[in-house]
């Protein structure tokens, strides 16, 4: 009865074994997706920092752009009003 059930045991320790490989295929491809799909949610996430920083940069440019023009129209109301108490 041993020598009935021995190959019977061989032949499944073989199915189990497939099945074990296709099992670590599946599980490694699965892998390779996670990391594909953290990959691009990073260079999303990056390109969005990227994006996000050159609005900030623009708009604090355009807001010293600002100060600098009033700035320059007050000196040259200061400098109007100078030329006039000359006069």
């Amino acid at each position: 009865m041993k020598r009935i059930l021995l190959p019977l045991v061989a032949l499944a320790a073989l199915g189990v074994s497939a099945c074990s490989e296709q099992a670590q295929n599946e599980t490694a491809e699965a892998a390779e997706q996670i990391a594909a799909d953290a990959n691009a949610t990073m260079s999303e996430a990056a390109d969005d920092v990227e994006a996000a920083t050159d609005d900030a940069l623009g708009a604090a440019e355009n807001a010293a752009d600002k100060v600098g023009a009033a700035i320059g129209e007050g000196a040259d109301r200061v400098g109007n009003a100078a030329d006039a108490l000359d006069d």
